[in-house]
């Protein structure tokens, strides 16, 4: 299956699992969501698309991944370990429709840190959740998720900065100006997603 992503924005939300496309969880503080086009609005004049939908060969969405400025997302700063650094895209939330297909959330967050390598982007973050031991992908990844399984994040060269009880606030650093000798993890996902992301090769040629 061909790694597919399609950038989120007004135009695009629609193919979002249905729960994703209205939803203004993370867009609300207090008791007043704000409407999702306008809010929409305003993210796209200042970050750009804030979201990827994963499709399938046969362009049905498999997964969808929302993130941006942490100031986009006023929740949180309400939520424990919280709030966000201010130099940090904050992956805020995700959806995968199929158990099967593990996979998807992990493409999804390699787009992610291609997309902020980029951008020069400095830092991604996350809130996670430290899940008790033998859950199956169902319990830990199915359907939507505000919180991420604090292991998959490690896998990825995320650590923790704050912590309050289970949750914590992971941070994953990508960009800044020092030079180091090793590939570290972020540069290594930034490698794995080149590779993975590249169009294969047109049948007859190397």
């Amino acid at each position: 299956m061909a790694v597919r992503l399609r950038p989120v924005t007004r135009a695009s939300i629609g193919d979002a699992p249905p729960v994703c496309v209205d939803c203004v969880f993370w867009q609300t503080r207090g008791f007043r969501p704000p409407p999702k086009p306008r809010w929409a609005e305003r993210v796209e004049e200042d970050w750009g698309a804030w979201g990827a939908l994963y499709l399938g060969d046969d362009d049905r969405t498999l997964g969808f991944l929302q993130y941006g400025p942490a100031d986009h997302f006023p929740r949180s700063f309400e939520l424990p370990a919280g709030p966000p650094s201010p130099d940090a895209v904050l992956v805020t939330c995700a959806y995968l429709v199929d158990a099967t297909t593990p996979w998807v959330m992990q493409s999804l967050f390699l787009g992610v840190i291609a997309e902020a390598r980029q951008r020069d982007v400095r830092a991604i973050e996350a809130f996670s959740y430290r899940y008790p031991e033998g859950l199956g992908v169902e319990e830990r990844f199915l359907a939507h998720r505000t919180i991420f399984p604090a292991d998959f994040l490690a896998d990825f060269g995320f650590r923790p900065i704050r912590q309050r009880g289970r949750i914590e606030l992971a941070r994953l650093d990508v960009g800044g100006t020092v030079a180091v000798e090793e590939e570290t993890l972020a540069e290594r996902a930034w490698r794995l997603v080149v590779e993975r992301l590249q169009p294969a090769p047109a049948p007859g040629r190397p």
